[in-house]
């Protein structure tokens, strides 16, 4: 579909900016559809606009992730552990979940994502988890204290992100600091499961587009990637930053506010 260059950079910063804030990207991108009558950009964008954030993550955590890599193959090859080798394990492993459930539920999750009163529902139950673990979280364990036990919660966490509205990287933070992780913490090994999840998605919708996609279209879908992953980049930045600081309050008002709207004009249209 034509979205032309306003719509197209538009819906492609919305992205960029959300994938990676506990704050359901799934849900802003659904705003402009159903606030200013916009057509429905398809799933062919949403998985050009997602390879973008991946390539932001992947450019952002390069060296945590050759590094992870490199004890990985080790461990692998030499059985020679290390923390590095146990968290590159623990990604693994706390991918798993999402992953199978997500390839069986497929179809249902697509069918679904579009639904306003689901998702404004979501955003607002999911705060309020945001909200109590970041209160009753002892926030005092960095990610060389992560245990297996502690990473498959936080994986069974991300396959609740399947729900519609719940934000992915929502519920592995919300998780996360609810097994006594920092803030930083929570947030990199919320990254660090994103591209697992982010990869294997990409590459199933990715084979649709592949087959359909017209010349014309590819030039867009590449604009809108890398438009996508420029601002996934600034926000991963300075969403570390900025957690330090305040910590996640302001992203549970904000999620607590987007879902009383999706309600609102759910109702009133």
């Amino acid at each position: 579909m034509d979205l032309g260059l306003f719509r197209t950079t538009f819906l492609a910063l919305l992205q960029g900016f959300t994938e990676f804030l506990p704050i359901s990207s799934s849900g802003h991108i659904l705003l402009p559809k159903e606030l200013l009558g916009w057509p429905d950009q398809g799933l062919i964008f949403d998985v050009a606009v997602h390879v973008g954030s991946l390539l932001a993550v992947l450019l952002y955590f390069r060296k945590d992730i050759a590094t992870l890599f490199r004890a990985w193959l080790r461990s692998c090859l030499k059985q020679e552990h290390s923390s590095d080798s146990r968290l590159a394990w623990f990604v693994i492993l706390a991918t798993i979940p999402a992953g199978l459930v997500g390839f069986l539920l497929n179809d249902f999750v697509a069918q679904y994502s579009r639904s306003m009163l689901v998702i404004g529902i979501t955003s607002i139950v999911f705060a309020a988890l945001l909200y109590l673990s970041e209160q009753i979280g002892r926030q005092e364990l960095d990610l060389k204290k992560l245990t297996l036990k502690t990473s498959l919660i936080i994986g069974f966490f991300q396959m609740m992100a399947l729900i519609p509205g719940t934000s992915r990287s929502g519920a592995t933070m919300t998780a996360a600091l609810f097994c006594g992780l920092t803030r930083q913490a929570a947030a990199k090994f919320s990254f660090l499961l994103a591209i697992p999840i982010i990869a294997a998605g990409g590459l199933l919708e990715g084979i649709e587009m592949w087959q359909v996609g017209t010349a014309g279209q590819w030039g867009d879908l590449l604009y809108a990637m890398v438009v996508s992953a420029l601002m996934s980049y600034l926000c991963i930045h300075y969403f570390l930053q900025l957690i330090e600081r305040v910590g996640f309050l302001p992203f549970v008002i904000y999620r607590v506010v987007m879902g009383v709207m999706l309600i609102a004009v759910y109702y009133l249209a």
